[in-house]
């Protein structure tokens, strides 16, 4: 850092003011002061002139060496405090990610609830149609069955009730002796009207 050599005048002015004062202003109060002492203008003029080569040695030696640790530090500092805002950036823009992908994994996890439950409401609802269409064609299958049963039942029953009835007949009339005094054709007729009779 070099100063400006202005600032060389400001210690000779006032060196000269005090030059300019009168001795015995100075030496009432402090006699080491008394400027009609010869040797003391040499001093104040030696002083001077020693001050002003110290200051130009400091402002060009160790002043600069001050003036670049400070600039080091003050650069160390603000580098500091970069790294410290691009860190706290990093975390905050860490943060956000965080809270997105947590809130995409939240989505996600609702989405594939909400489609493993639909699969199972279609699996489910499936199923339900599958078994009632068996049940529907068991239930027809029976009833094509019993249909059968009874159509063949029916369809019997004038024979069984005819050699029930002629059974019946024989061992009534056997023992009167009028057992062939009805024909198996009577009987036949007499089941047939009896069973439309009941069928009616």
């Amino acid at each position: 850092m070099r100063l400006p050599s202005r600032n060389l005048a400001a210690p000779l002015a006032i060196a000269l003011a005090l030059g300019t004062v009168p001795g015995r202003a100075w030496a009432v109060g402090m006699p080491q002061l008394d400027f009609s002492n010869p040797l003391l203008i040499g001093q104040v003029v030696w002083g001077a002139v020693i001050f002003a080569v110290f200051y130009v040695i400091l402002s060009r030696s160790a002043l600069p060496r001050i003036e670049g640790v400070l600039t080091h530090r003050r650069n160390r500092i603000e580098g500091d405090l970069d790294i410290a805002r691009r860190a706290r950036d990093d975390a905050d823009r860490a943060v956000d990610e965080l809270r997105r992908a947590r809130h995409d994994a939240a989505a996600q996890a609702q989405a594939n609830i909400d489609r493993v439950v639909q699969e199972a409401r279609s699996a489910a609802e499936a199923q339900t149609h599958e078994m009632n269409h068996r049940l529907m064609a068991d239930i027809a299958e029976a009833e094509k069955r019993i249909a059968s049963a009874r159509a063949e039942a029916l369809a019997s029953l004038p024979g069984v009730a005819t050699e029930t009835a002629q059974s019946l007949i024989e061992k009534l009339l056997r023992p009167a002796g009028i057992e062939n005094a009805i024909s198996e054709a009577q009987v036949q007729d007499a089941v047939r009207t009896g069973l439309a009779a009941s069928r009616g």
